[in-house]
This record gives structure tokens, C-alpha cells and sequence, in this order.
């Protein structure tokens, strides 16, 4: 008996660098810059100075685009695969070096959203000890 396996017809994967998907990601710093506490104009040149393109600093060309939206929002545009998570720590960094990651915390709001946040620090209740 001689077995030969039938591949079954399946359609292939469009593997076309044309219909490269797009990755979009959002920064929501509204809170603290209501509070005047944030300035979006220098965490945009850190993000267009820092995010690496094929391992070179500063060098987005027309792979990524960063844009901001109004006094409160910043949108990363990234036409190559590009990590939310990678934007999470840049905005760390910058925290950090803005001396305000002890009262700012980056949350994931939604799938493609984070959001700067104060820490909720609440005062210690006094117990009155009798």
C-alpha cells in the first residue's frame, strides 16, 4: 500500500509589506497636566529623541509617528511592529528623569491606551487609643 498525506487546499497568508498593520498607542497625561505638573511638549521630543528604529535612537522616519493631541494626549502612529510595552518604559524613563515618578504611575486604561495617574495616597486614620 503506498500513503501518500493530501494537503488540503488552504488559502495562503498575504504576506504583502504593503498591508503592514498599524499599531496605534495613546499616552493620556491629562491629570497631571491639569495640575500643571506635566509639560507634553518635552515628553514628545524624549519619545521622538528615544524610541529606537531599527536599533538607532531619534530615527523614526515614516516608520513611527508621534503627534500630540491637544494639551493632553500624545499618539504613537507605528507602521513596523511596535510594543506597548516599549512605551511604557520610555514613559518611565522620562518620570523618573522629570523627578515625578514618585507621584506619577502609567496605567493601561484600555488595549491600546495608558494613562498617567497620581498615587492614591490616603492619610493614615489617627485610632484613638483609650
Amino acid at each position: 500500500m503506498n500513503y501518500t498525506p493530501s494537503t488540503p487546499d488552504m488559502p495562503k497568508a498575504a504576506t504583502s509589506k504593503t498591508s503592514a498593520a498599524k499599531h496605534k498607542f495613546i499616552i493620556d497625561y491629562s491629570r497631571p497636566a491639569n495640575d500643571e505638573l506635566f509639560d507634553g511638549a518635552a515628553f514628545e521630543k524624549y519619545l521622538h529623541d528615544r524610541i529606537k528604529v531599527d536599533g538607532k535612537a531619534g530615527q523614526l522616519g515614516d516608520n513611527v509617528k508621534i503627534t500630540r493631541d491637544g494639551q493632553n494626549k500624545i499618539t504613537v502612529v507605528s507602521n513596523i511592529p511596535f510594543s506597548k510595552r516599549y512605551l511604557k518604559y520610555l514613559t518611565k524613563k522620562y518620570l523618573k528623569k522629570s523627578t515625578l515618578r514618585d507621584y506619577l504611575r502609567v496605567v493601561a486604561s484600555s488595549k491600546d491606551v495608558y494613562q498617567l495617574r497620581f498615587y492614591n495616597i490616603e492619610a493614615p486614620d489617627e485610632e484613638e487609643e483609650e
